[in-house]
């Protein structure tokens, strides 16, 4: 479906319907560039929304979630964290993480 930048200011208006996936990254994390084009196959192939938080431009979002290893992904459906994992996933493990 799409992959959308997530910052603290539209953080509510991104999570607050449907299902989204959160990932939080940074630049400088290797698994983190390695998942992102994972990411954007499975938003086609399931019409999901992955929302990207980079945890060096949005640390208080960062907090808000205790993120201490990344990339940390989070399922959250109708404003509600549902499921996380942290750590490079191939797509399979992400197509389950999502069910």
């Amino acid at each position: 479906m799409s992959v959308v930048t997530v910052t603290k200011d539209n953080f509510n208006e991104v999570v607050k319907e449907g299902t989204i996936i959160l990932d939080f990254w940074a630049n400088w994390c290797g698994p983190c560039r390695m998942l992102s084009p994972v990411l954007e196959t499975l938003a086609e192939e399931e019409n999901l929304v992955i929302g990207k938080v980079n945890v060096d431009e949005e640390e208080e979002l960062a907090n808000s979630f205790n993120i201490s290893s990344i990339p940390a992904l989070f399922l959250v459906k109708d404003g509600k964290v549902v499921n996380k994992t942290v750590g490079y996933q191939p797509i399979s493990a992400l197509k389950e993480f999502i069910k």
